[in-house]
């Protein structure tokens, strides 16, 4: 069974779907793996690193025409075209516009499996890529934060004077959410949270921030560990009561997302008019619209005094742990994919299993 890793052609995608060190465990599980020559180079993975571990490096093309295809982004036309009929593609679709690509690869017979349809099950959860890459971004946001914030984050006393902490809000508490709370207090910071959902408060509470209570007349807990969307009326309502908590900020971290919504704003303009002079808004919803009307995505301005960062890609940023963790993320899914028998390993029944059921695009769902 053969495995194609070609190099990721998104601009400015620096990760690799497979690392060497997953690799050498596929390669001892009976797969063989074929590597585009320089696809890890980005993460920081050399060819000598894949071919040490039994990969064979390859062109572009070769990569393409394997049985199993697996990348970090969803293919474009050119791959779509290079890749085998019948082939088997894994990684991530974004399925929420309907670009051509599910089309293309019906046409060819190639079988999408979309890493952001894995379910958040309990026995998913270690081929959970959209939490492993979630949990970076909340990290890295943090530290942009800190990067663009002129002041210190911690209370900090000296000869010279001493500086209260920054005032840190995180919207939305999911699991970019949760760790960029325990990253901001690791940093000294103060920091208040709010999300929708009840149930995050004890979440919340137990990483040592401060809950934002909000009444709001509606629940916002939806299927899968969502956020469902609120009404037009609970939504008013909600930027009407944020508005206080918000302007009082130093530094807001903004994760609030509703799959192939657009994002929800939360931080209105008058809000980033009323925040003082050098405060910092990072919005990781800036390729969905932003929680921020003022964000715009893929790039750092400053409006009203305020700083706003719309990086929309945080995990390649830190390319090097994004793929590892997205690598044994793939590494697990292929493990409850196949099976041995005395001719090597084969298929299982995806309709059996309802990862793989779950995750499975076809022409019918």
């Amino acid at each position: 069974m053969h495995i194609g890793i070609p190099k990721e052609s998104l601009a400015g995608e620096a990760r690799v779907a497979i690392t060497p060190d997953i690799a050498r465990k596929l390669v001892a599980r009976g797969f063989s793996l074929s590597l585009e020559q320089g696809a890890g180079l980005a993460a920081g993975y050399h060819d000598d690193d894949y071919a040490a571990a039994g990969v064979a490096l390859v062109d572009r093309a070769t990569a393409l025409a394997a049985e199993i295809v697996t990348k970090v982004r969803k293919p474009d036309s050119d791959e779509i075209a290079a890749m085998s009929d019948g082939a088997l593609f894994i990684g991530h679709i974004e399925t929420c516009d309907d670009d051509g690509t599910l089309k293309a690869m019906f046409d060819r017979g190639i079988r999408p499996l979309a890493m952001e349809r894995i379910p958040r099950i309990s026995r998913a959860q270690s081929m959970d890529a959209l939490s492993s890459q979630s949990n970076i971004a909340g990290y890295r946001a943090v530290i942009e934060a800190a990067a663009r914030y002129g002041r210190f984050f911690p209370l900090m006393m000296t000869s010279a004077g001493s500086a209260k902490p920054a005032r840190l809000v995180v919207l939305g508490v999911g699991v970019a959410g949760l760790q960029a709370i325990a990253t901001a207090r690791r940093l000294g910071a103060d920091v208040y949270a709010y999300d929708i959902r009840p149930e995050t408060r004890e979440q919340i509470e137990s990483l040592g921030a401060k809950p934002i209570d909000l009444d709001i007349g509606e629940e916002g807990s939806g299927e899968g560990g969502y956020a469902k969307e609120l009404s037009e009326e609970a939504k008013a309502r909600q930027q009407a009561l944020l508005a206080d908590e918000l302007a009082k900020a130093h530094v807001i971290i903004t994760t609030a997302l509703i799959p192939c919504r657009p994002a929800p704003v939360l931080v209105t303009e008058d809000v980033v008019k009323r925040m003082r002079e050098g405060s910092v808004i990072v919005d990781l919803a800036a390729a969905n619209g932003g929680n921020c009307p003022l964000t715009e995505a893929d790039k750092i301005v400053q409006k009203h005094g305020v700083f706003l960062v719309g990086h929309t890609n945080y995990p390649s940023m830190m390319a090097g742990d994004a793929s590892a963790f997205y690598a044994h993320n793939i590494a697990n899914l292929l493990a409850i994919m196949v099976e041995e028998t005395e001719s090597g390993l084969v298929f299982k029944d995806f309709a059996e299993d309802e990862i793989t059921a779950a995750a499975l695009i076809t022409p019918e769902n």
